[in-house]
């Protein structure tokens, strides 16, 4: 088989568009779940909300993420470089002794994890942390 400049171009530009594809799909769906958990309302960062997660992950497979947002309503946690980005949404009552959780996820790789919390008044804050994972996780 002899392959041409032009043949090496091409083959080039079609490996290109797979490894990017799979980014595009996930990153277009982390943007689908905060509008549609925030409905298309603008989004603040920082004040009001603290989002706990480790720096280094030594095993994907389990990592601790706490999240707290005196006053809030509902609050969201997305894994950016995931498959499947969501990971949940919890939901206080007006009896909510505190608005935190914590959980443990699971993260494909180095990625950041988001926290959106929907305050009472009706507005938005997010917490954004990147955790470096060194080994796991869900497909790795």
């Amino acid at each position: 088989m002899n392959l041409t400049r032009r043949g090496t171009f091409a083959l080039g530009a079609g490996f290109a568009a797979l490894t990017l594809l799979p980014a595009t799909g996930a990153r277009a769906a982390v943007e689908d779940s905060i509008a549609a958990f925030t409905g298309g309302a603008e989004v603040a960062d920082g004040a009001g909300i603290t989002l706990t997660t480790p720096e280094i992950a030594e095993n994907g497979n389990t990592v601790p993420v706490s999240v707290a947002a005196p006053g809030a309503v509902s609050i969201m946690i997305l894994a950016t470089g995931n498959p499947n980005p969501d990971v949940g949404i919890f939901t206080f009552g007006p009896l909510a002794a505190s608005q935190a959780a914590s959980t443990r996820i699971r993260l494909a790789g180095t990625q950041d994890v988001v926290a959106i919390a929907k305050m009472a008044d009706g507005s938005f804050v997010r917490a954004v942390n990147t955790v470096k994972v060194t080994i796991g996780g869900c497909g790795g």
